[in-house]
């Protein structure tokens, strides 16, 4: 696909030609006269899915990257219009009545493992879709549901598309190391620097800068981002959710939409957060009460708020262990930190990376690599890297799933590609692109869905890669970051940018030794955004601003007057409505998992591809409880997250 010379007409155009294909498949596979079976009616459904994947990959994903802002409006339509698709094969009664029809025969009845897990699944989003309701109500049920994608579509367009930045005298970024200043842009009207809402500016900020009335107001902007469009978007979001929940009996959306998931339920999810909530508490209790200290000690406020956290956790990690992270960041500069992930990987998993240079790219910043197998020598996927910020692009980290693995109908195999798309900090023309120790954690956090995405070794498309129940899909990439906290691990890859010395020992032990610091706090506020999310979408009348105040109380940090930071969490319109717990859900089994490395050997080649068979290839044909059990051995645990924690035990 020429992605630079790529026109909004094109993406239109392209995008209904897709539909109009999928559209035929889909018009075939109900008009058949022949003797149902899972080649005429369950196979067309997943040649379908890839259709539209291969779709997303050549119109649809540029609403995140590219850098006409006229072919990003055109790709979100493209998206909204593949969604709207999606949804309308679902709500087709002539292929209800053909699956049904297919799962009443001697065949279906049958059906093993992947197989049988796609009629299964099949019939659900069929019943789901309404087809048990009476027709009035299906087609209430239907209306609501494109409402859905329309607003989700625009939620998510108005956090991409928003700026803002506060500006600042030199004096203001007192703090702040020269390379960070220098990195700036400088604001043409007033001469001042600006720093942006995001993250590779706001982040070491917030972090450093010693003006905690400019902190107060970055936070502020970032709080505060779409807020008067995105809390409409949300109000009515929630309420038609709520409705569509009570059309199928559900007392919530949250019963509704967490049968498929892992949890199945809200009441296991309250379980979860319940095992959790008090060892946390406490842990976090204590932290926030050495950073009263140190607040009192530098003004003579004594209430910690959310944009003091961050400050006085660096501080402590400088005064208590020695850990600088823009001193650490000179070990870390981005081409070694890959060579190194790729390094590690490969050992573990029997993966080769070959770097693919003649491709077409949306941006010059674009990396192409293909994975082999060391053994085979075949390749088994592709993946694109897009690392730093740019206007208009998307404003976080994310691994976006492009073409899905899949047998196709003469029998190849289709391999899979993806991209994973970062701001992490940029190069200047002093120093190559120098990561903070927490931007190597994201990049090692989002190869986990890159290598899942790719190993992932399915029959069909449904099941793909990452296509599993989405409170499972992050444990792959939370296991990944565990490498970047060894000392064995940091010392193969971790050199100085300019010197070339290897990472000091002493470093190293400081920066692991810093890892408990403030994460019963860190975890509490990922529980508050988690505990947001369920109570929006626990109910009818829903009072956003009473949940909103009420969720800080988790984080023990008082809510930022003025704010509505749910305007910009991007997850409650992005497929995360009712299943954010699944972070921290996820990163208990991640570390479960990682346990089996940690007794094995954390680099060992038997248990990486023991994983790498178990868990990456198997994508989401086997109910995730099924697979944890079977690499783990055992029934899970919350042990080791307590204990990486310092909670119970030691990591």
């Amino acid at each position: 696909m020429p992605y630079p010379e790529l026109t909004p007409a094109q993406i239109t155009a392209g995008t209904e030609d897709r539909i109009t294909r999928a559209r035929d498949v889909l018009d075939e596979l109900v008009a058949t006269k022949a003797e149902r079976s899972f080649d005429n009616t369950l196979r067309p459904l997943d040649r379908i899915l890839d259709i539209i994947g291969h779709s997303f990959n050549d119109f649809a994903f540029m609403g995140y990257v590219h850098p006409s802002k006229e072919v990003r409006s055109a790709a979100k339509d493209a998206e909204e219009r593949n969604s709207k698709f999606a949804v309308e094969i679902l709500f087709r009664e002539d292929l209800y009545r053909a699956v049904r029809e297919y799962a009443d025969t001697t065949e279906a009845h049958s059906l093993t493992g992947e197989h049988a897990r796609f009629l299964e699944f099949t019939l659900r989003d069929l019943r789901r879709a309404g087809h048990e309701l009476d027709p009035e109500t299906r087609a209430r049920v239907k209306e609501k549901t494109e409402r859905l994608v329309e607003l989700g579509v625009r939620f998510q367009q108005n956090i991409d598309e928003w700026e803002d930045w506060i500006l600042c005298d030199r004096d203001d970024l007192e703090g702040l190391p020269d390379s960070y200043i220098d990195a700036l842009t400088v604001d043409d009207e007033t001469g001042k620097y600006r720093v942006s809402i995001d993250y590779p500016e706001m982040i070491p900020f917030l972090e450093n800068a010693r003006s905690r009335d400019l902190r107060q107001e970055l936070r502020f902007r970032f709080n505060t981002v779409a807020a008067e469009d995105n809390r409409k978007i949300l109000e009515e979001a929630t309420r038609l959710r709520q409705e569509i929940a009570e059309a199928f009996g559900q007392p919530t959306w949250a019963h509704h939409r967490l049968e498929e998931r892992m949890a199945k339920t809200p009441e296991r999810v309250k379980g979860f957060y319940a095992e959790l909530l008090g060892p946390l508490t406490d842990r976090g209790s204590e932290e926030v009460a050495a950073m009263e200290v140190l607040l009192e000690s530098d003004t003579g406020d004594t209430v910690v708020r959310t944009w003091d956290w961050a400050y006085y956790d660096t501080q402590q990690r400088r005064t208590d262990y020695g850990v600088d992270n823009f001193e650490v960041a000179k070990y870390f500069p981005l081409p070694a930190v890959l060579e190194g992930m790729f390094d590690l990987t490969s050992e573990m998993f029997g993966i080769n990376y070959v770097e693919v240079t003649d491709f077409d790219s949306w941006h010059p910043d674009v990396q192409l690599f293909a994975i082999v197998d060391t053994v085979t020598r075949d390749e088994l996927g592709r993946f694109y890297l897009d690392l730093f910020p740019r206007e208009g692009k998307f404003g976080h980290a994310a691994e976006f799933p492009l073409i899905p693995g899949r047998r196709l109908e003469d029998g190849t195999y289709q391999n899979p590609v993806c991209a994973m798309v970062a701001n992490l900090t940029k190069p200047t023309k002093e120093a190559p692109s120098l990561l903070q120790h927490g931007e190597v954690e994201t990049l090692f956090h989002e190869f986990g869905h890159v290598l899942h995405q790719n190993l992932g070794r399915t029959e069909l498309a449904r099941f793909s890669g990452t296509n599993v129940e989405q409170d499972f899909v992050e444990a792959p990439s939370q296991i990944m970051e565990h490498w970047i906290w060894r000392a064995d691990v940091l010392s193969r890859f971790a050199r100085h940018y300019e010197t070339g010395e290897e990472i000091p020992v002493e470093l190293v032990n400081q920066l692991v030794a810093a890892r408990r610091l403030n994460k019963g706090l860190w975890q509490l506020r990922q529980m508050q955004y988690g505990w947001w999310d369920q109570e929006l979408h626990g109910g009818s009348d829903r009072d956003l601003d009473l949940i909103y105040a009420e969720g800080a109380k988790i984080s023990l940090l008082p809510p930022h007057e003025g704010t509505f930071a749910l305007s910009g969490f991007g997850h409650l319109m992005g497929g995360y409505d009712a299943s954010y717990y699944g972070y921290m859900w996820a990163e208990v089994f991640g570390d479960d998992m990682f346990s089996v490395f940690e007794a094995e050997g954390v680099t060992n080649p038997e248990v990486g591809m023991d994983y790498r068979r178990k868990v990456l290839e198997r994508g989401g044909t086997i109910d995730p409880d099924l697979i944890l059990i079977d690499f783990l051995g055992r029934e899970p645990s919350n042990q080791a997250f307590l204990s990486k924690l310092g909670i119970v035990g030691t990591a």
